[in-house]
């Protein structure tokens, strides 16, 4: 299916399926949406990039130093658990590369149907650029961005790094201190920015971090917006492993664009998976499993399936351990 050339001419005998790229990406969004009874007061939205190893020598294929292998860098943008955008990608590109113009249509979908819902994007370092900075700020998205580490914003934050070094020292425990500036690069960006600061210290070495937020101080306090906001996105780590245990890591095609369709089917698959959990698996241990669980052990078991004029019969096995949960879910999808 996902062959098919990206133009077919009406007199081609044999037609491949094709698919709308936009009208997929819009799609992922109109279902975010639905999950929603009502407009939630304010969503957090997630952008990280990753890498696809890629074993043959498909279309731009080229060296990431970082992943240390030949690969793909495809961009994906969830909130909680929805996944909301997939974008494939070669590996030559800056981690940043078309972020803005997903997020410029995803966001725009969302505000056609919440208008009043504050929106904050948070990322890496990799996708602090002012581009995106100033985007956000024209249009009324808050965002927390890590910021890459520098002499400059080391010298900044000498005495709470030696107050870390002081703490640690009594204690013997790994110490962190906070504290905010506001902090105006050369020539990037074109304002100042306020920055929450990370002075830590572990053991044998410093451990300074930072991000670069619009959001208020009175309101994310620099500890609050640190442990509380900005190290939460580490779970969006575990939204794009659960998109390689449904496997879009299978881009062995030889195009581009044959491999962007194997990520969408992919997230497709997730999409289900994510209903299910949501719809069928509510009030159960598994409301919070992973896709992979889910898939191993609950769906993916024997059964003898018999057809006949009234009914279809399905027999598992009577040693089989989660038959209670099988039919839970079939209850709550049948109501």
């Amino acid at each position: 299916m996902e062959l098919g050339a990206g133009e077919l001419a009406a007199e081609d005998r044999y037609k491949k399926v094709q698919y709308d790229a936009a009208e997929i990406d819009e799609l992922l969004v109109k279902i975010f949406l639905e999950a929603h009874r009502e407009a939630p007061p304010e969503i957090v939205i997630d952008v990280d990039a990753t890498d696809l190893p890629l074993h043959g020598h498909q279309e731009q294929r080229f060296f990431h130093g970082f992943y240390n292998h030949y690969c793909y860098l495809p961009l994906y943008i969830v909130c909680g658990e929805h996944l909301l955008g997939v974008r494939l990608r070669p590996a030559n590109l800056d981690a940043s590369a078309g972020a803005l113009e997903e997020i410029e249509g995803i966001v725009g979908q969302i505000r056609q149907a919440w208008p009043h819902t504050r929106i904050i994007l948070r990322a890496d370092s990799g996708f602090c650029r002012e581009a995106l900075l100033s985007w956000c700020e024209a249009n009324q998205v808050d965002y927390a961005f890590g910021f890459a580490r520098n002499e400059r914003l080391r010298r900044i934050i000498d005495a709470e790094m030696q107050q870390a070094a002081a703490l640690r020292q009594r204690t013997g425990q790994a110490a962190r201190v906070f504290t905010e500036f506001a902090y105006q690069t050369n020539d990037s960006w074109s304002q100042p920015r306020r920055v929450v600061a990370k002075a830590e210290q572990i053991e044998g070495k410093e451990n300074p971090r930072y991000v670069v937020t619009s959001l208020a101080a009175d309101s994310w306090p620099p500890q609050k917006l640190y442990e509380e906001l900005y190290c939460a996105r580490g779970d969006m780590e575990n939204r794009i492993k659960e998109q390689y245990s449904l496997f879009a890591g299978r881009v062995s095609a030889a195009t581009l664009r044959a491999n962007q369709l194997r990520l969408y089917l992919a997230a497709a698959a997730y999409i289900l998976m994510c209903g299910f959990r949501r719809l069928a698996l509510a009030g159960t241990t598994w409301a919070r499993s992973q896709c992979e669980t889910i898939r191993l052990q609950l769906l993916r078991v024997g059964a003898q399936v018999r057809i006949t004029a009234r009914k279809v019969w399905v027999s598992m096995a009577s040693s089989y351990p989660h038959w209670r949960t099988f039919e839970h879910a079939f209850l709550q999808l049948r109501s």
